[in-house]
């Protein structure tokens, strides 16, 4: 279900207003395969992103101090670069500012609820935001707020599903497992203000 994109919030005053009426389509979630995991680590102006994927679909995607990232990589899990390769190419081009939509399969491991709320993100524009109220009510539970906050910290793939662009209701950028002030890099970022992005 989409977004109302009357609800959608400029992340911060962008010197081009995009319209109002811009939308993005949600993503479509695969179910994640079984199987052995595979991984790469990528380097990012964030510092270095655990890329996940199960052969077909991106997985997750962590960043220090993560506590998926802490784990560190499973004993069974397989190096597989060229399986990851689009994804890794992908995140370059965003970080480079050359990309702003992510074209790529994903297979989020969670309930129904919260792959309900993960997809809701994906249709939140480049360089805008919205609340966890704004997301609640799109997904038809206008009182869902909490449980779409700790869905939305729950995000595996972080970036190409961005609970980063999700505010809180006065405009404050709370909460973000890689720390506030890589959100604050990553909104600059989609802003056009700059990379603004730091490790």
């Amino acid at each position: 279900m989409t977004a109302d994109p009357n609800t959608i919030q400029d992340a911060l005053p962008l010197e081009v207003a995009e319209p109002r009426s811009e939308r993005v389509a949600p993503a479509r979630f695969a179910e994640p395969r079984s199987g052995t995991p595979l991984y790469d680590l990528v380097p990012s102006p964030l510092g270095e992103l655990l890329l996940i994927g199960d052969g077909e679909a991106v997985t997750g995607l962590f960043m220090s101090p993560h506590e998926r990232f802490a784990q560190g990589v499973g004993k069974e899990w397989r190096r597989e670069p060229e399986a990851l390769r689009e994804a890794a190419e992908q995140l370059a081009a965003y970080f480079a500012g050359e990309l702003r939509e992510f074209d790529l399969p994903l297979a989020p491991r969670g309930t129904a609820f919260q792959r309900t709320v993960w997809s809701a993100l994906t249709t939140i524009p480049h360089g805008r935001t919205a609340t966890y109220g704004e997301i609640a009510r799109s997904i038809g539970q206008p009182n869902a707020s909490r449980a779409v906050g700790m869905a939305n910290n729950r995000n595996p793939i972080s970036i190409i599903v961005p609970c980063h662009r999700v505010i809180g209701a006065n405009g404050a950028l709370v909460g973000y497992g890689g720390g506030i002030p890589r959100k604050q890099s990553l909104l600059s970022l989609e802003r056009g203000t700059g990379t603004g992005v730091n490790g």
